[in-house]
C-alpha cells in the first residue's frame, strides 16, 4: 500500500466554509472525485443502501469517488468541505476497497488543516450551485484543476501535503480496510495487478497462473474474499476507470474502450450501459455539457 500512496497524486477542485440549508438535498451521486466533510454545526444525514451516517458536529466524513452517494439536511448545516481528483499513473485507486462512506472523530488540528486550505487556495469554492448534475460537469472541473496551474509552486506541495494529511485520518486499522490485511495475498496480488493493466487482456486463467493456482479454485478464492467473480471485477474497475476518463478528459470513445480494455467499441458501449443504464456518449453528455 506505501508504493501506492507514492505514486498517487491528488489535484484540488474546491475547499470553502459553507451554511447549508433543506436544499441541499441530492439523490444518487456517484462522483469521480473524493469529497472531505468537516461538520462545526447543525446536523445532515449522508446514506446510501450500504450505509447511513448522520452529519454531527465534530466529526470528519469521507466520500471515496465512485461511492454512490445521497445527501439530506433537514434544517441547517455548517462544514468545511474539499473536494479533489485523485492522479495515478497507472489508474489504481487508493480507495478501491473502501469504496463507502467513511467518519472519524475531528480534533483541532483538522480545523487548524481546513483554515490553511482556505487560506492557501482563496476563492475555490462552488459560488454558483451546490448541485451536483451542474458543478460535476467535464468544463466546471476542468476549470477548478487548471486553478492549480495558477497557484504558487509552495502553495501547490503544501495543498497536496494537508490532502494527504486529511486523507490519512481515515487510513487507521480500524477504519481502512487494507487489501494486505484483510485479503488472501495471492488475491491481494491480483487485485494490484487488475487494477495496473485494466488496459490489457485479463483473464482468470492468466490470473491464476500467476497465482500458481487452478483457475477454478482461484475463482473461488477470489470471489471468498471480494464478493465477485474475477471477471465481473475486471469489468467493475474497467467501467470505472472509463467514467473517470470520460469526465475528465476529452479522449475519444474508441480511445477509452482500448486504455480500459475492451476489445471493441460495440463491446464497450453495451457494457457500460448494462452497468451505468446509460450509454458512454450519453455519460460523457450528461456530464460534459453545461
Amino acid at each position: 500500500m506505501n508504493k501506492l500512496v507514492l505514486k498517487t497524486t491528488f489535484s484540488l477542485l474546491n475547499v470553502d466554509y459553507v451554511q447549508l440549508d433543506e436544499s441541499w438535498n441530492y439523490r444518487n451521486v456517484t462522483s469521480t472525485f473524493y469529497r472531505i466533510y468537516l461538520i462545526d454545526d447543525g446536523s445532515g444525514v449522508l446514506y446510501n443502501p450500504a450505509s447511513s451516517l448522520t452529519l454531527e458536529k465534530g466529526f470528519l466524513y469521507l466520500i471515496p469517488s465512485f461511492t454512490t452517494c445521497n445527501y439530506y439536511c433537514a434544517d441547517y448545516l455548517g462544514q468545511y468541505y474539499v473536494s479533489f481528483i485523485e492522479d495515478a499513473p497507472d489508474g489504481a485507486s487508493l480507495f478501491a476497497n473502501n469504496r463507502r462512506i467513511l467518519k472519524v472523530p475531528a480534533t483541532e488540528a483538522d480545523g487548524v488543516l481546513f483554515r490553511r486550505l482556505l487560506a492557501l487556495n482563496p476563492d475555490r469554492g462552488l459560488k454558483s450551485s451546490y448541485d451536483p448534475k451542474v458543478y460535476e460537469k467535464y468544463p466546471v472541473l476542468q476549470s477548478f484543476r487548471e486553478m492549480n496551474n495558477y497557484s504558487p509552486f509552495s502553495a501547490y506541495v503544501e495543498t497536496q501535503g494537508i490532502i494527504l494529511q486529511l486523507l490519512s485520518r481515515f487510513l487507521t486499522p480500524e477504519c481502512f480496510q487494507s487489501p494486505a490485511a484483510m485479503i488472501h495475498s495471492r488475491v491481494s496480488d491480483a487485485i494490484d495487478y487488475i487494477l495496473t493493466n485494466l488496459h490489457r487482456p485479463l483473464t482468470v486463467a492468466h490470473l491464476a497462473q500467476r497465482a500458481n493456482q487452478h483457475p477454478d479454485y482461484f475463482s473461488r478464492l477470489f470471489r471468498e474474499h471480494t464478493g465477485e467473480r474475477p471477471l465481473s471485477y475486471i469489468q467493475l474497475k474497467r467501467i470505472e476507470r472509463a467514467q473517470f476518463l470520460l469526465v475528465n478528459t476529452d479522449l475519444p470513445l474508441a480511445q477509452i474502450a482500448a486504455e480500459t480494455g475492451f476489445e471493441s467499441l460495440s463491446y464497450f458501449t453495451r457494457l457500460f450501459k448494462e452497468k451505468t443504464a446509460q450509454t458512454p456518449g450519453e455519460y460523457k453528455r450528461n456530464n460534459c455539457s453545461f
